[in-house]
């Protein structure tokens, strides 16, 4: 579907569908999901713009993502959607920025585009002022969701923290206990998930700021070019708190398997002192269960209840040694 984003008289004015050529090279920003062939050759003799297909798209090589053709920068990057539906991931848009035209490439709809529509809706000369102006302004919305997201991470690994480091004396049950740190665990892997594809989005974004900025004598307006060097900033800290917040799932996540295994070992444990507890009664049992006429003790009136107390004292002896050696 192409979308194309004007502003008349200082109103936006958006037509959706193939418009006529003429109509294209005044349109500030054209975008472009999932689009077909027909959309494609449109483009092509509006602006003499070959658009990159899917399959280009995706190629991870530096190279294949930013670059320049004649007048205009295709930029490509990955980047991240779908994490309030549920059906999280990432996907590569590419912005050709022309002098006169901004044209976005996507096959996939993140949360920053439509916030920043609905903002283009109430201050269309300012954020369509320019193809520059758009590119940077949508950077910036995208921006403002990551750090969204990661500050919703952020207390989502809080919540996890404060699960995992409980302290033991007020915790319930063995099963209760296992039942939230499986819940902390899956918490962590969906924290774990986010963090990197917002990383691999900051990541993209930070390559295609500095490519730009390589040519913002060419690509970027005077006026535009301190927003730039914001991004810049804006990203670079972004990732710093990005790879913060995965070394604290890590960590979290060694120190939840490390509590996971503890309590595995202490069940193990439990089952072993009774296995040898178990042993000396299992002995003497055995003994008395055999069958000779030449045992003495077949013939004791005290004999049953002596083999009974000699088990119970085995069984004891063994659990008393041990909590002494403090291994219960």
């Amino acid at each position: 579907m192409m979308t194309s984003y004007t502003v008349e008289d200082g109103r936006l004015a958006v037509r959706e569908g193939v418009a006529e050529p003429e109509a294209l090279r005044r349109a500030v920003w054209i975008d472009l999901l999932h689009p077909t062939a027909e959309e494609a050759q449109a483009l092509r003799r509006a602006l003499g713009l070959e658009i990159p297909t899917r399959e280009e798209m995706q190629e991870i090589e530096s190279t294949s993502r930013l670059y320049r053709e004649g007048e205009a920068l295709f930029l490509t990057a990955s980047f991240l959607h779908g994490v309030e539906s549920g059906e999280m991931g990432s996907t590569p848009i590419t912005f050709v920025l022309g002098a006169a035209n901004l044209v976005t490439v996507r096959h996939a709809t993140p949360r920053a585009f439509d916030i920043f529509i609905a903002r283009c809706r109430r201050s269309p000369a300012m954020l369509l002022a320019s193809p520059d102006a758009v590119m940077l302004h949508l950077f910036e919305q995208v921006v403002d969701r990551i750090a969204d997201i990661l500050e919703r991470v952020g207390a989502d690994m809080d919540r996890a923290s404060q699960a995992t480091f409980r302290d033991a004396r007020a915790k319930a049950k063995a099963s209760a206990r296992s039942a939230d740190l499986r819940g902390v665990l899956i918490t962590l892997g969906q924290v774990g998930e986010v963090t990197a594809r917002a990383n691999d989005t900051l990541l993209g974004l930070s390559r295609i700021l500095t490519f730009t900025g390589a040519e913002k004598a060419h690509a970027v307006r005077r006026d535009n070019q301190p927003l730039l060097k914001s991004l810049v900033r804006d990203v670079r800290s972004l990732v710093e708190h990005a790879n913060f917040l995965n070394s604290k799932a890590n960590f979290l996540l060694d120190a939840v398997l490390g509590i996971i295994s503890v309590e595995q070992s202490a069940i193990i444990k439990t089952f072993t002192v009774a296995s040898v507890a178990l042993m000396p009664p299992t002995l003497i049992a055995s003994i008395y269960g055999m069958n000779f006429d030449l045992m003495p003790e077949l013939h004791w009136k005290v004999g049953y209840p002596l083999a009974l107390g000699l088990m119970v004292v085995s069984a004891v002896l063994p659990i008393v040694y041990f909590k002494r050696k403090g291994w219960l």
